[in-house]
């Protein structure tokens, strides 16, 4: 198991190296933890560090999107349970949920009445599913936020596992592409 996760470093480090640059030089650990802040899954970040090097930053994306849809289930379910809940106040610091936080910025900033519903809605949803309520939040308020919540409730298991793994890459692509400057 992968140990701590790294902080996706955004620009030239102090080497002159870009994000790219280092990602295809650092040791295996090191390169599968970086990718572990912008996805959950172990066997993800650990696959796409073993196919290194990447010439752009969009082979890696690439590579990171395909890979992602190879993946099982459990895989899945595993980048899932790194998010916090959508409208959850606290949640263990890691550089992975300090990601979440800012891209729910405007789900926090919200009245109590929706991030009530949200917390509730949150509830109802991994009774259903067994997993998290997984969205791209990036941009979107929470009475939003919610609105799709509440419409998700009408999938099956299947359908509603296949959207929150749609969900899930376009959150790994955007953390990858700030982290890569695409």
């Amino acid at each position: 198991m992968i140990g701590k996760r790294s902080e996706l470093i955004v620009g030239r480090s102090s080497t002159g190296l870009t994000p790219l640059d280092a990602f295809n030089t650092a040791a295996p650990e090191a390169a599968a933890s970086q990718l572990l802040s912008a996805c959950g899954s172990h066997r993800w970040a650990k696959t796409l560090a073993a196919n290194r090097p990447y010439d752009t930053p969009k082979s890696l994306i690439q590579d990171a999107e395909t890979l992602w849809f190879s993946l099982d289930e459990e895989d899945w379910l595993e980048a899932f349970a790194c998010h916090p809940r959508i409208g959850e106040k606290k949640a263990p610091a890691t550089s992975y949920l300090a990601h979440s936080e800012s891209e729910q910025s405007a789900a926090q900033q919200t009245l109590d009445a929706v991030a009530d519903a949200l917390l509730e809605g949150n509830r109802g949803y991994e009774e259903k599913f067994g997993f998290r309520y997984i969205v791209f939040a990036s941009g979107r308020t929470a009475p939003e936020l919610l609105t799709v919540l509440q419409s998700r409730l009408n999938n099956s298991r299947e359908e509603e596992l296949h959207e929150a793994a749609r969900q899930q890459l376009s959150i790994a692509n955007l953390r990858l592409r700030k982290w890569l400057n695409v």
